[in-house]
């Protein structure tokens, strides 16, 4: 036996010899340069399509005798027959079999043909609508109607059918028959655009009382605001004003809760203002204004403000500028009820307003965000709105025992075992002060003392004994003051200040003393500078 060094090539081996042999390298291009003759992709095309041979047809036959044409009708049945016995399911075989049969101008073959296609798939609605235009078209209007009939039977849910069906009834002129279809229709409840083109079909021959009729039903089939709008525009345009505010007002008491409400409001008040019902229009305004939630009342807001400007005084443009920016103020509480900067703007614009109950609600829904996490930092800007709500109801409202509640539960609020804001003690015994009622003042800040001590809490307290006159108070304060803070130098020295004032130098002694004696001191150099 051979080796596969000997291998025949003729057998279809590669030898060794074939195998080792390489193929040339690419040449290099030398010029680079653009061909003086661009070839197009568009001129390779052309050519082609040029230089391509022209389809072989075969010829055409000229039939001349009626032999012929028997056998040619023949050849061509058997020729559908074979195809549909292969593809029954495809319905465009039957409609190029039908079609052949009309051309050959034997209809009952040709109906014969669309039966059985309809026999095979009936909810094909294309079979119906060609089948209908062959009869049409070859003048058969009474197999044309029963054609239609059956269609719009079998499948009523086929707009088409039904649009087909009422079109030729309307071009033979039998406006009758076209309203009794569509009397059929709508019996079915059709969409929109069948009621409407019912509507347009009567408008065409002014029969208006029938118009409006079909509209009353068509805004109970479809209760949607579009459909209460189109009416309304409707008896506008026929002159009927009165009808129109009438279908708007029916149309507000179905529809205000409505997701689409703010469109409907939007055209009543629209509607209003063409009649110059101006305050008819405003009061519309401010009612969709008051029932639509504020993050679907972006349009309304702004179609207020352009009529305030158009119509109002200053007073009105004002309002309408406030309840703009008051939906935007909306929207941003909403998305975030802890920014507090929002709730301060808000409360800012509310009290330019100036309406006291809608200044205390924003208050009331701003102080119940509380902070999520009893940490310091994230109550400092939340505290403030309650320093606001407080100093509102006693400077601008004058409510001196809501003012208190807002102190008392603010106070109530602070988990004061954690941290606690002196301010707020603060404020709420200098309140207490003004009203005169120095014993609720002290009975403050003896609280703030025993919950939650802070250096400003006693150096105010003792602040006001002072002016008082209350030196055995004061003494006490300082006191609780240095028990509480033993190492406070600032304390000890003002402690042996008032009793040097006082000219009690043998106490002022015996604190200095006992002040050196603590441990650890803050700021033991301050002592000394007062003992020099």
């Amino acid at each position: 036996m051979s080796s596969s060094k000997d291998a025949d090539p003729t057998l279809g081996y590669l030898t060794r010899k074939d195998a080792e042999v390489k193929l040339p390298r690419p040449t290099r291009v030398k010029n680079k340069t653009p061909a003086p003759i661009q070839i197009t992709a568009e001129q390779i095309l052309r050519e082609a399509r040029e230089r391509q041979e022209a389809e072989i047809r075969p010829p055409k036959q000229k039939i001349t005798d009626p032999t012929e044409l028997a056998d040619y009708r023949l050849r061509k049945r058997k020729e559908f027959e074979d195809l549909i016995r292969r593809v029954r399911w495809n319905i465009s075989v039957w409609i190029k079999y039908a079609q052949w049969e009309e051309s050959q101008k034997d209809f009952n073959r040709a109906r014969s043909v669309w039966e059985r296609a309809l026999e095979v798939d009936y909810r094909n609605h294309t079979l119906w609508l060609k089948y209908a235009e062959v009869e049409m078209k070859n003048k058969f209007i009474n197999h044309a109607r029963n054609v239609w009939d059956r269609a719009v039977t079998l499948l009523p849910r086929v707009d088409q059918l039904w649009y087909k069906y009422i079109h030729m009834e309307e071009m033979l002129g039998n406006v009758a028959g076209a309203r009794q279809i569509f009397e059929r229709w709508m019996g079915w409840m059709p969409d929109q655009q069948g009621w409407l083109s019912y509507i347009k079909f009567e408008l065409r021959y002014n029969e208006v009382e029938r118009a409006r009729g079909i509209f009353e039903r068509f805004v109970q089939c479809h209760p949607k605001v579009g459909a209460w709008i189109r009416f309304a525009k409707f008896e506008m345009k026929n002159g009927e004003i009165t009808r129109a505010r009438k279908v708007y007002e029916t149309a507000v008491e179905k529809l205000a809760d409505d997701e689409e409400a703010e469109q409907l409001f939007v055209a009543f008040a629209e509607f209003e203002e063409r009649c110059k019902e101006t305050e008819r229009a405003r009061c519309i305004y401010k009612f969709a204004l008051d029932h639509i939630p504020k993050g679907r009342a972006e349009d309304i807001y702004r179609k207020f403000v352009a009529f305030e400007k158009q119509y109002g005084d200053k007073e009105g443009i004002e309002d309408a500028i406030v309840g703009k920016r008051r939906f935007q103020y909306e929207e941003e509480v909403r998305k975030n009820p802890l920014n507090y900067d929002s709730w301060f703007d808000y409360i800012r614009l509310e009290e330019t307003a100036g309406n006291k109950e809608r200044i205390r609600e924003v208050y009331e829904r701003a102080i119940a965000n509380v902070p999520p996490a009893e940490e310091k930092r994230y109550w400092q800007r939340y505290i403030y709105l309650w320093i606001n709500y407080a100093l509102y109801e006693e400077l601008d409202a004058a409510d001196a025992e809501r003012t208190r509640d807002v102190y008392k539960e603010c106070l109530n609020l602070i988990p004061h075992s954690k941290f606690s804001f002196a301010k707020i003690w603060l404020l709420a015994a200098q309140f207490e002060i003004r009203q005169l009622n120095l014993k609720g003042a002290r009975q403050i800040l003896g609280n703030a003392i025993g919950r939650a001590p802070k250096d400003k809490i006693f150096k105010k307290y003792i602040e006001i004994e002072l002016q008082l006159g209350n030196i055995d108070r004061c003494r006490k304060l300082y006191e609780k003051y240095l028990v509480w803070s033993p190492e406070n130098c600032y304390a000890w020295s003002k402690y042996a200040e008032l009793e040097r004032s006082l000219c009690e130098t043998d106490r002022a002694r015996s604190i200095f003393e006992l002040a050196i004696a603590q441990p650890a001191l803050d700021m033991p150099e301050l002592l000394w500078k007062v003992l020099q």
